[in-house]
């Protein structure tokens, strides 16, 4: 209840009650950009860029209680426009200088799973990191999304499918 009475308060400019709304979810918002961006100071630039155009398109919003569903769609739209726009290149020293032993192996895990991820289309790639690095209910995917619940489910299955193949996993053989 409290919710939709800031989003009421938001949409007719009060800055502040935006502000609380985006606070009240906060570690879900960085949890969400942190999936696409990988790093702290890119979440926290997506995020920024997400409360800007928030504020800039509150008023149409039409259901005050989709505020959140909303809001995290334009927090994947803002992820995807900044990795689209941005190229970066990292050596292998800077990376090696950055984390201790422990933390580079299991950096080598991720980056393996990665390179798995990376070979499936980007719409399974997607619904498996929402669905197993933040753990979101189908539902939540397929509202963020805006894709329906069946192809949530599909596009989960298959991508699953296509990861235990490309991992060797089991019963399938390396190719």
């Amino acid at each position: 209840m409290e919710t939709e009475s800031l989003v009421i308060k938001a949409k007719k400019g009060d800055k502040e009650a935006l502000v609380k709304l985006i606070m009240l979810k906060e570690q879900e918002y960085y949890k969400l950009a942190y999936i696409y961006m990988k790093n702290k100071e890119d979440s926290l630039d997506a995020m920024e860029d997400m409360i800007i155009l928030l504020y800039d398109k509150i008023h149409q919003l039409k259901k005050e209680e989709a505020f959140y569903s909303w809001s995290k769609t334009i927090l994947v739209n803002c992820c995807k426009k900044q990795l689209k726009n941005q190229k970066k290149f990292v050596s292998i020293d800077q990376i090696k200088e950055a984390f201790t032993e422990g933390e580079i192996e299991q950096k080598e895990d991720q980056l393996l799973l990665d390179k798995y991820l990376s070979q499936l289309k980007e719409q399974h790639q997607e619904v498996l990191k929402l669905r197993y690095f933040l753990d979101l209910e189908y539902e939540t995917i397929a509202s963020i999304l805006k894709i329906p619940l069946g192809t949530v489910k599909s596009r989960l299955s298959i991508g699953l499918k296509k990861l235990k193949e490309s991992m060797g996993g089991e019963g399938y053989e390396k190719g």
